[in-house]
């Protein structure tokens, strides 16, 4: 089916780079290249479809002013919290589902087995010149608890499953074979692992907190590829100081962690600077994912990932 059939005028489209607008040269629309960092250009007004860039921090409140005829935010993230007040009525917002989800999932999982097989360690032995072999944890027959079935959910329950875990997911929402979160505190005493790979709403806020942490069993493993205020940090800091539990961290609360926090010396804890999606090849998947929606509205036809 030809997308664009329906189309007899000419759009305005405002993207964050050159290769992005560069993917749209086949349709008929008028990119405006905007990183939203310097002056905005000559016009935005017209602009009926926005892509803001990528890892941009909070939008600012006046982010959607002078666009009266905006009617689609296409995000290039998963997240989508801080940009759900800003959006007016008759403006549909769209998250980046499928961008990143593979490689947050393969860094979720990289960073579990890190934890597991103890790799920061084997590193330290090496710069010591030093072979002393040990036996560490697997994956192999450990209760690994997902929370969130979207795509880096499915995708870290799949990956734990093919390496011999068994894999509960949990979401919002029911559906078969995902549970739900009202059943989480039944579940976390039997849990070896915990993926959190949530959205931050007013729902997940804190959801893993000093209750959430002391229902896990001794020697468990939190892994966080989601949002750092999903979980409480002074409530992880106190675990991981008694040394009863382990973390991987790709995203933290606060974020960047400053200088002196003490997440950056508490024990048991690996962390990465908030790199899931960073990985060679986003910007590609990013400009297909535009243009099939950018298409998609052209043609009149409902878009993918609407929040």
């Amino acid at each position: 089916m030809n997308r664009v059939a329906k189309v007899d005028r000419v759009i305005a489209v405002c993207v964050p780079s050159e290769p992005i607008a560069a993917s749209l040269a086949d349709l008929p629309v008028e990119p405006l290249v905007w990183s939203g960092e310097d002056a905005a250009p000559d016009g935005l007004d017209r602009v009926e479809f926005l892509v803001p860039r990528y890892m941009a921090g909070p939008p600012p409140a006046d982010s959607l002013a002078g666009l009266p005829n905006l009617r689609v935010v296409q995000l290039l993230s998963a997240g989508y919290e801080t940009w759900l007040p800003l959006i007016p009525d008759g403006v549909q917002l769209c998250n980046g589902r499928g961008i990143h989800g593979a490689s947050t999932a393969e860094l979720a999982v990289g960073g579990l087995i890190a934890l597991l097989r103890q790799l920061p360690r084997f590193h330290d032995d090496q710069l010591a010149g030093r072979w002393q072999r040990r036996r560490t944890d697997s994956l192999d027959g450990r209760q690994v608890l997902v929370l969130g079935a979207g795509d880096i959910g499915g995708r870290v329950a799949a990956a734990v499953t093919a390496l011999g875990a068994e894999a509960t997911v949990v979401a919002r929402t029911p559906r078969p074979g995902v549970r739900t979160l009202d059943e989480v505190n039944g579940l976390l005493p039997e849990q070896d692992v915990v993926v959190v790979a949530l959205p931050h709403t007013d729902e997940t806020d804190r959801l893993v907190d000093a209750a959430f942490l002391a229902r896990l069993p001794d020697g468990a493993c939190l892994v966080n590829v989601a949002r750092g205020a999903i979980v409480d940090t002074d409530a992880l800091v106190a675990e991981l100081g008694t040394g009863r539990l382990r973390a991987f961290l790709d995203v933290t609360d606060p974020e960047p962690l400053p200088d002196g926090h003490p997440l950056w010396t508490a024990p048991n804890v690996l962390i990465t600077p908030h790199v899931g999606g960073g990985t060679h090849g986003w910007e590609d998947r990013s400009a297909r994912l535009v243009h099939d929606q950018v298409a998609r509205y052209l043609a009149g036809e409902p878009l993918q990932n609407v929040v």
